[in-house]
């Protein structure tokens, strides 16, 4: 089975990458090592220190050509980490020492459809319950891509399912947004856009704040969940019910980096408590 080595990655941390909520098909093995499926492949993840800072990628299985027109961009490997650090860090105390505490996150460059169903079984629900939601949906419905490992199932393989057919994976009252939310998308196309997202049965502004960051790379996005909002107020003494004013703030200070203001307080203030 081939590999494919990334060395000399700085700002990457794949435990920091794939526990701070924007996913849910990645399991861990060690710290520093995972297992998943992404973009129909299932492969495993793992990096080794290399000193100063950097670390070296092992993707397997992997070629050349997998990484290049695969995992580069779905680990948004372009981007440089450290200068969002810098300029949110600028001003911001706070900020600081979630970055430094984060450091290594990345926010990944998921597929629409999977980042829209995900929210949506995501939401009042456990990430434990989540994942083992998600895994059985993919058993059910998705096609096998290793032993044991299953894809996202298409768009159309859900819409011409009828509710009770989900049964299975007990999603509760979540059953009917997801099998009413196939049907709109074979119908009318993905979504481009927060107002066209909040046409589909069961997502909120919180649901399509996360699927804008997570799933069409609006950066401006601040999705605000329970720990968003107890970091909002207890380390910027915001009121924990003025979501309006949390929103406004993050307008104001993060701006077009809000979603990774959002991912490095989201994780800073759920481990550290």
């Amino acid at each position: 089975m081939s590999s494919y080595e990334v060395e000399n990655l700085r700002d990457f941390n794949l435990q920091h990458i794939f526990e701070c909520g924007q996913c849910f098909r990645w399991n861990k093995i060690s710290d520093s090592k995972f297992e998943g499926v992404a973009l129909g492949k299932s492969v495993t993840m793992e990096t080794f220190e290399t000193g100063t800072g950097k670390v070296t990628l092992r993707i397997t299985p992997c070629t050349k050509e997998d990484f290049e027109n695969i995992w580069y961009n779905y680990l948004d490997l372009g981007r440089d980490y450290g200068e969002i650090k810098k300029k949110l860090s600028e001003n911001d105390e706070i900020l600081m020492k979630a970055a430094e505490y984060g450091c290594g996150i990345r926010i990944l460059n998921q597929d629409l459809w999977e980042t829209i169903i995900s929210f949506i079984i995501s939401q009042n629900n456990n990430i434990p319950r989540i994942k083992g939601c998600i895994e059985k949906f993919c058993e059910l419905f998705g096609e096998k891509v290793s032993e044991g490992k299953f894809a996202f199932p298409g768009i159309e393989d859900i819409a011409r399912l009828k509710t009770e057919d989900l049964e299975e994976v007990r999603l509760g009252y979540r059953a009917k947004y997801i099998t009413a939310t196939a049907k709109y998308i074979a119908e009318r196309g993905l979504p481009q856009n927060e107002d066209e997202l909040l046409n589909l049965m069961g997502v909120g502004p919180k649901v399509a704040n996360c699927i804008t960051l997570f799933g069409m790379a609006k950066y401006d996005s601040f999705p605000i969940d329970v720990w968003v909002k107890r970091v909002m107020n207890e380390l910027y003494g915001i009121p924990l019910s003025d979501v309006k004013e949390m929103k406004k703030y993050a307008e104001k200070n993060f701006g077009n980096l809000g979603g990774f203001a959002q991912q490095y307080l989201f994780y800073y203030m759920r481990e550290q408590k």
